[in-house]
């Protein structure tokens, strides 16, 4: 899988060291994915919500850091839509929330 917008996953484990190794590690398993529906991520990642809209909230470090993706099965692409704090993941609406 292509994975869009990992810049916004570098500046956020820039602010958040402790978020580093558990972002790398998620981007190289997805980079080596190729996933054709949510069953496959449900499959693999046991704790991934799946939401509508072809959306998944993957939590990452514990759960401490929660990260909101779109999934492009037919052009095998994740578009990060949001990262932040379990906190910060509260007061958005991951069916609709997009990057800034």
């Amino acid at each position: 899988m292509r994975i869009i917008a990992v810049r916004t996953l570098r500046n956020f484990w820039e602010r958040h060291p402790d978020a580093e190794q558990p972002i790398k590690a998620w981007v190289d398993e997805v980079k080596h994915a190729a996933w054709d529906n949510s069953h496959q991520i449900k499959a693999h990642y046991r704790h991934a919500s799946i939401l509508k809209s072809r959306r998944v909230v993957f939590n990452l470090k514990g759960n401490a850091y929660r990260l909101v993706v779109a999934v492009a099965y037919r052009y095998g692409a994740v578009y990060i839509k949001f990262i932040g704090t379990h906190r910060q993941y509260d007061a958005i609406n991951a069916d609709t929330v997009e990057m800034e």
